[in-house]
This record gives C-alpha cells, structure tokens and sequence, in this order.
C-alpha cells in the first residue's frame, strides 16, 4: 500500500469525495482516506503523478510519503499538532473583535449599555461598525470561505460550504437591512430605521465563525491525542549509532547503519537497530515494542530490538535488520497502517456523508421558503434556513470511525498487539471460534525434561550423568532438552567414544569400556530389561503426551527419561478466559493423536483436531468457518495457509516471519494471554464505534427539525444560529473525547462468563 498526504480536507464530504476521485483512476484497486490523519493508503498499479493529479482536480493536494518517513524524525514531525496552535491565534482574533460587535448589538440594543460618543444616536454609525467588525472576523476566519465556496464550484459541497453559506446568507441580509436603513433615514422614517435595526445579524455571523473555530480548535487538540502512540513509538527510534569500522568507534545517524555492522551500546541508550549480541550481557527494557515490563536478560547470541533500552550492561551488536525492516520500523507502519485504512462499518457513515451536504443545503433552502410562505418575515425565515446549516456536522460522521480505530490500534501496540489494519481490528472482536496451533502457541515449541525415573539401584545423579554424556553429540531435539536439562543441574558429564546414532531406534556408544544405548523402549529392551513397573511409569507418562527415552549402560537399565514440549504458563488460564468470553477453542495439530489428546486436556480446549498436515490445517479452517468466525492462532511456516484462511489470523510475536506477515494482528509478547485481550480491545472499539455513530446521527436527527423550526408551532421551540453553531462544535468535540475513553478500557480484565455459556458452533 502506497502512503500519501492529503490536505484541504475539513470534514467527512471532504474524504468521501478525495476517495472517490482516486478510485476512478485507472489501475487503482483500493482507496482509503483518513479524515484523522489526513492520510491515503491507495493500491494497484496507478502512478503516484495520476493519483496525485485526481486529488488536485477533486480540489485538494496530496503527496506521496517518503519511504523512510515514519521511522525517522520526519515521522513524528509528520504527526506534529500544527492545527492547534493556529486555530488558538484564530479563535482569540475571533473572540476579540466578536466581544466588542456582542458590545454594540447586544449590550447596547438588549441591556442600554453605553456607546461611545461618535455612536451615541447614530444608528447607521452604529450598523456600519457591526458590519467592520464583522468583516475583520470574516477575514480571520477566510478558510471556511475559500474551502466551502471551492467545494461548491467542485460540486462536492463540504461542512465549510455549510458554515461559509450560513454565515454569508446573514451578512448579507444584514447588509441589505443596513442600506435600507439608510433609505428610510433619508426619508425621515425613524420607525423603519428602528426595525432594520432589528434586522441585523451581523453578530450571528460573526458568532458562526468563532464558535464553529472553537470547536475545531477543540476537536484538533483531541485529534492530536489519539495519536500519542504513534508518536510515543516514533520518539523510541534512535538517531544516532555508535558504530565500529576499521577498528574506530564513530557516530553515524542511524539511517546510515548497514547490514553486519557491528555496533555497541552502552548503559541507558537505545538500541538503534535490530541485531544479535556478540558481546557482553545486559538487562534490555523490551516494555515499548513488547508491553512486558520485566526486562529480558541478553547474553551471546541473543536478538535485541532497535528502540528497546539496554539499561545495565555494555553491549557489542551485529546489526541484522536496519532501517524499515527493524521491528520497531515495522511496528510503526501497522500502526500506521491501521490508522490509514477503513473497518467496514465506516462505509455506512462515508456513504451518508458523501450526501449529507447537498442534503442539507436542499433542507435550508426548503425551511427558508416555507416560512416565507408561511408569512414570516425574511429575516426569521432566512434565520431559520441559517439554523439548519450550521447545526449539520457530517465532521462528526466523518470522525466517528477512524478516531476510535487511532485510538484502538494505538492502545494495543502499547500492550503489545498489533492490528496491521483497521479490518482486523474490527473482525477480532467478531470471532466466534478460536483455533490454536499446538507447537509454539498452546506449548513453549521446544521440549523439555519433565521426569526423571531412575532405574532400581540407580541414582538420579548417575542417571543423568550418563545419560548427558550420550546426548552431547546427538542434535536432537530431545537430546538438546536432555542436554539442557544436565546443564541446569550443573553436572559434570565426561566424552564417550564410537558414538553412533540409530534412526528410529536411539543412540549407542562407549564411555571407559562400558556400552551405553539410549532410545526407544523395543531398542532397550534388547540392551538391558526392562522392569514392570518401569514399564507402567513409561507407558502413564506417554498417555499424558509425554515421550519416555530410556537409557541402558553395562547390560542394565538406567532409568527412563521423559520429555515434552509443555505448555506455556499462561495458555489454560487463556483458553479458560476465551471460553467465559462465549468462544469454542479448538486445538489443531499435526502431532498424534494420544499427544494432542493429552496437551489439548492441560489446555481445556473444548475440541481437539490432530494429525493434520499444513493443507489439512486450511482445510479445518475452512470446515470451522461454517459454523462461526474463526480467528487463528499460530507461529510456523505450516500455519500461514490457515492463518490467511481464517477469518482474523493471529501470528505469535516470536514465530517466523512468514507466519507473521499471513496474520492480521501480531502478538509481540508471544503470549496467549492476548488473544482474548486482542477480542476484548476489539470489541471495545467496536462498541465506542457504534456509539460514535449512533451520538453522530441522533443528534442530526434531533438537531435539523429543531433548527428547521419544526417544533415552534407545537412546543415553541426555537434554535437560534449562534446556538446552532455551538452545538454544532461540540458534537465533533464529543465524539472525539469519547473514543479517547478507550484508553481507560483495562484489556486484560477478567469479564463475566457469558450470559448464554459458550458460543458452540452449529451441529457441535
């Protein structure tokens, strides 16, 4: 997806109408338009120069981001709140000359208060200076003006053609009052000039203008809360590196670090590009890309992440990843992302939107006229059509949706959970049925020692003495555990000689003229025997999913020891929460049967699929999607069929790359713990999108009747412009503010079981 910048857009219409124009260009597959933002995520193959020049010919400008822009400093400078502070200067000009024209029509006319001496009986002096200090107000605010009548003359009237027709409707009404006046002052008329006094609405002009730059002014300080995350992530990047080349020790903007430099990092910096530790050890602070707050150990070997801080020792890096490819970069550009795409349900309000504004101009043009029929004055009936054009806010439709989605994908890359987009934020908190792979998300995905069972006259220490000593040359995945396991222990183990490995039967090999064998009960058995109780332990442990390797040395068996790859600390308590949540858990596997019985019983999945090969796992899937919305949860190369075929794939943050870029929400923690946490962010979102919306269409739906002066025969309701105006500010404002309350929302609360128990798919 190609990143542009799009600017001139005010309102909801505005994006509608950008979105549209570049869909229609040739090549283009997808369009996406961020009010929030003023971001445009377009793909295909359409050249940046045809879509920059549909942008410009719909009425506004746009430029193509810069590749490395959001994870340098011009990221974050990109997402500086410039807004605020301009409409700040606006809106106390406004309020400054809008004060003393309140002075002159309201507190003189309403309340006597004093005018100066040259205004003291001069009425006409005294229209004359409204209609300057109106002026100077509209000059201020001369943006709604040169927006709202472009947008006409593109024939896709946005919310300033509202706001510029309203305020311009009452500034000339009232300039036709003021020069009638004069004509009834030259004729002696004095009542007449009383009465176009009254017929002035120079001040709800001006009050139009300053109270609608109140509330953008409101609405952008909010706006540029929800992306705090965003920024908070752009500010962990680096700048600079300390890089070794040709044994000398300088610094280079991080921009210039290469693949295999190698780089050091001393006590209380940032790591400034992905790498693998050569030398030293630490404690890394992994809280801002991962969300866990206890700081991972690193030695030799280990993967350390640009933007996380090394905070106790020295160490020295080879750089593996740099510039976007570091998991930060990465994470920034999901985040993004996210933020630049559209959740289905914005489609309802986009569609609204793009009518919403000649809608309301049809509606004003209607009240005017049927209170000119009616018998009122011009004045009251041009009030009322004013009144319907201010207190529409397509703004508030338009923000509904991607202020929420902002503040949603920002809240999980805080706590570790990226949504690449704003659909599978959305589609998350759907799932009905939740699929776990086996190896790597419900288990650890390495084995390790479970039990040890020495042999009659065997100690444990001599078992594991032995036994280490003939799996130091095997590169087994469960020699490596028994390896491990004897490390641990910090026993000694000495050198065997003839060592020769057996494929489906063990190893053998010679330690001071005594044969040792290792494997399977059958190839044993033919070493030393095997008791019955040594048998029945083997044969229980087996039945729990667990793998007995039994170990004979001098003609006699030494013991039996047992190994599996176990289950994470966290995945029962996960799929318990997922259940409570009403979701069906599956477990899906290409281990055995009698294995993925048993770790599907530790975990407490409702249904467990085993012998599955990597199409067998899509094909499952497929199958499951049937009866409910499947989210899939994996991390191998073997899972990225079922994870693109899911409804929502889930990828654990420490898997493979491949299967991380089939999956629509990553878990950096690696942690099953998120899944439900990943649901429950999603729902959240989900409902503050809802109530966005629903706040955004009751309060037109309330709003333009009583505007309208639908209700003054009944109930003498009245909306005066000015009130028009300030409702109209504060709907955006509210909607904005609300979606903020989402980072209030504790995701990993413990929710209520489900009302209705859990949500078993159809048939099951």
């Amino acid at each position: 997806m190609e990143q542009y910048t799009v600017s001139g857009m005010t309102c909801a219409a505005c994006s509608a109408r950008v979105e549209k124009a570049v869909s229609r260009v040739p090549g283009v597959t997808a369009c996406s338009v961020s009010l929030l933002t003023n971001a445009m995520g377009v793909e295909g193959t359409a050249s940046a120069d045809a879509i920059i020049k549909a942008v410009e010919e719909a009425g506004y400008s746009a430029a193509k981001k810069d590749g490395h822009q959001e994870t340098e400093a011009a990221g974050e400078e990109a997402l500086k709140d410039r807004t605020t502070p301009v409409l700040v200067k606006r809106m106390l000009a406004s309020l400054i000359f809008l004060a003393a024209l309140m002075y002159l029509s309201m507190g003189h006319m309403m309340w006597g208060w004093p005018l100066p001496p040259f205004l003291e009986g001069n009425h006409i002096a005294a229209g004359i200076a409204q209609m300057l200090l109106t002026i100077a107000v509209m000059v201020i605010n001369q943006r709604f003006f040169i927006s709202g009548f472009k947008s006409l003359v593109h024939r896709a009237p946005n919310m300033d053609a509202l706001v510029a027709l309203g305020a311009s409707a009452a500034f000339a009404y009232s300039t036709y009052a003021l020069f009638a006046m004069t004509g009834a002052q030259l004729s002696g008329d004095m009542q007449a000039v009383m009465d176009y006094m009254h017929e002035f609405y120079f001040e709800s002009a001006a009050m139009i203008l300053a109270l609608i730059t109140v509330g953008k002014m409101l609405e952008a300080r909010s706006k540029g809360r929800t992306t705090d995350a965003l920024k908070g992530l752009m500010r962990l990047a680096p700048k600079t590196a300390a890089v070794l080349r040709d044994g000398m020790e300088i610094t280079v903007p991080v921009a210039q670090v290469r693949l295999k430099d190698v780089f050091v990092v001393r006590p209380g910096e940032n790591i400034p590009v992905d790498g693998i530790v050569l030398e030293g050890s630490s404690a890394v602070n992994e809280s801002a890309l991962t969300g866990e707050s206890i700081p991972a150990d690193k030695t030799a070997g280990d993967a350390v992440s640009a933007g996380t801080l090394n905070q106790s020792g020295f160490l020295k890096c080879e750089a593996v990843r740099v510039g976007e490819d570091t998991a930060l970069s990465q994470i920034i550009q999901m985040v993004s992302d996210a933020a630049a795409t559209k959740a289905p349900i914005a489609k309802v309000a986009d569609k609204v939107s793009g009518v919403f504004v000649p809608i309301v101009i049809a509606l004003a043009a209607v009240t005017f006229l049927v209170w000119m029929l009616s018998g009122a004055s011009i004045g009251y009936a041009l009030a009322r059509g004013i009144s319907v054009l201010v207190i529409s806010c397509p703004c508030a439709l338009g923000l509904a949706t991607p202020v929420a989605v902002m503040v949603g994908s920002g809240m999980g890359a805080r706590n570790g959970i990226l949504f690449k987009t704003a659909v599978s934020l959305e589609e998350a908190g759907k799932t009905q049925i939740v699929v776990l792979d086996k190896t790597g998300t419900i288990t650890k995905g390495e084995p390790t020692v479970t039990d040890v069972l020495p042999a009659d006259g065997v100690t444990e220490q001599e078992l594991l003495f032995y036994a280490g000593m003939l799996e130091q040359k095997s590169e087994h995945p469960l020699a490596r555990a028994v390896r491990s396991y004897v490390q641990q222990r910090r026993i000694d183990c000495g050198e065997v000689s003839d060592f020769t490995a057996l494929p489906g039967n063990g190893l053998s090999a010679q330690y001071n003229g005594m044969k040792l064998a290792g494997g399977n009960a059958d190839f044993i058995s033919r070493q030393a025997g095997i008791s019955k109780n040594i048998q029945e332990q083997a044969e229980r442990l087996a039945m729990e999913g667990k793998t007995p390797l039994f170990f004979a040395g001098g003609g006699r068996l030494l013991g039996v020891i047992a190994v599996a790859d176990v289950i994470r600390s966290d995945s029962r308590a996960a799929v318990k929460e997922l259940q409570d949540m009403g979701i069906y858990v599956v477990m899906l596997t290409g281990d055995q049967e009698r294995t993925a019985r048993a770790v599907g019983s530790q975990a407490g999945v409702d249904e467990v699929i085993a012998g599955v090969l990597p199409d067998g796992k899509e094909s499952a899937v497929r199958s499951l999607k049937e009866k409910g919305r499947v989210m899939m949860v994996g991390d191998g190369i073997n899972d990225a069929p079922a994870l693109t075929r899911a409804d929502t794939g889930v990828a654990i943050g420490a898997g493979t790359d491949v299967a991380i870029d089939a999956a629509d929400v990553v878990l950096m923690k690696s942690s099953l713990a998120d899944v439900p946490a990943a649901i429950r962010l999603s729902r959240a979102t989900l409902r503050n999108i809802h109530e966005n919306l629903f706040w955004a269409f009751f309060y037109n739906l309330i709003g333009i009747p009583l505007a309208a002066g639908v209700w003054i025969p009944v109930f003498g309701w009245e909306l005066n412009p000015m009130f028009a105006a300030a409702a109209m500010s504060l709907s955006s404002f509210c909607v904005v503010t609300n979606a903020l309350r989402l980072n209030l929302f504790p995701i990993y609360r413990a929710q209520q079981k489900s009302k209705n128990g859990r949500n078993r798919p159809a048939g099951r």
